[in-house]
C-alpha cells in the first residue's frame, strides 16, 4: 500500500521535462491535474543504463497493445523496470513515439524563447534528449516511449486513431520501481493529438517510500502474467548476485 506522504512533490508545466533516479520499491505517482494531459516517459536501468524499456518485450509478454494496471514494464534484459500498481485511467499509449521539431512546427507554429521566453513551443524529442544529456546519454539510447494518460486505438485497416479527453483531471497513475531506475519525463502533447492548440496540460509527479520486503507472491502485477513473475525471479536473482 502506497503511503500517505510523498518524499519529493514537483509540478511539471510549459511542456514541462524532469529526470531523477528513483530507487527500487519506491512508487512515482503522476496525476494529469487539467485533464487531457500526455506524459512521454522513458526508463532506464540506473546502474547500467544500456537496459532500458523495451516496448516489444512489454507488450508480447502481455498480449496487448497498450498498458494499465496490473500490467508491468519490462526492460530488455527480461527483467522489470516498473509495475503498474494502481490506474485511473485503464489505457496508456505504447506504440506512437514522440512529437519531434517539424511535427511541432507544422502543427503548432514556432514560438522562440528569444521572443517567448518560456511560454515557446518544444518538441517532445527535444524534451529527452535534452533530460538525457544531463545523464550522459543522448540520441542513440533513445527507445519507444511511453505516451502515459493517451488513448490511441486501431481500426481493421491498422489505422491510428486519438482519443480526446481520455484521460480527466485529477486521473492518476501508480509506477513501483522494480530497479533504481532513471525516470525521464516531459509533457509535451501526444503526436497524434488533433489539436493545433499547443497547449501541454500540468501534470503533478510524487515519490513514495517503498514498502519493505520482497514483491510478495500474491502482488497483483506479479500474478498478472507468467512473463511478470519470471521478469520478477530475473530482479530478485539480480539484486542477490549484487548484495
Amino acid at each position: 500500500m502506497t503511503a500517505t506522504t510523498p518524499l519529493y512533490t514537483k509540478t511539471l508545466t510549459h511542456a514541462g521535462m524532469w529526470s531523477g533516479v528513483i530507487s527500487r520499491g519506491k512508487t512515482l505517482r503522476l496525476t494529469d491535474l487539467e485533464g487531457g494531459a500526455n506524459v512521454g516517459m522513458l526508463l532506464y536501468n540506473a546502474d547500467l543504463t544500456v537496459e532500458r524499456y523495451n516496448m516489444p518485450d512489454t507488450l508480447k509478454g502481455q498480449h496487448t497493445f497498450h498498458v494499465r494496471h496490473p500490467f508491468c514494464l519490462h526492460s530488455d534484459m527480461g527483467r522489470l523496470l516498473a509495475s503498474i500498481t494502481a490506474d485511473t485511467v485503464g489505457w496508456h499509449d505504447t506504440v506512437c513515439g514522440c512529437s519531434d521539431a517539424a511535427l511541432a512546427a507544422g502543427k503548432y507554429g514556432t514560438q522562440t524563447y528569444q521572443t517567448h521566453r518560456n511560454d515557446f513551443f518544444r518538441s517532445a524529442r527535444e524534451c529527452f534528449l535534452i533530460e538525457l544529456a544531463k545523464w550522459g546519454l543522448g540520441e542513440r539510447d533513445l527507445v519507444p516511449n511511453l505516451n502515459l494518460f493517451s488513448k490511441v486505438v486501431a481500426d481493421e485497416s491498422g489505422r491510428l486513431t486519438f482519443v480526446s479527453s481520455h484521460s480527466r483531471a485529477g486521473d492518476q497513475i501508480d509506477l513501483r520501481l522494480e530497479l533504481n531506475t532513471l525516470v525521464v519525463l516531459n509533457t509535451c502533447q501526444h503526436p497524434l493529438d488533433p489539436d493545433t492548440t499547443y497547449r501541454p496540460r500540468s501534470v503533478k509527479l510524487e515519490v513514495f517510500p517503498a514498502v519493505a520486503g520482497p514483491v510478495p507472491a500474491e502482488d497483483p502485477c506479479r500474478r498478472s502474467r507468467p512473463e511478470n513473475h519470471r521478469a520478477m525471479e530475473n530482479n530478485e536473482a539480480y539484486f542477490a548476485l549484487r548484495a
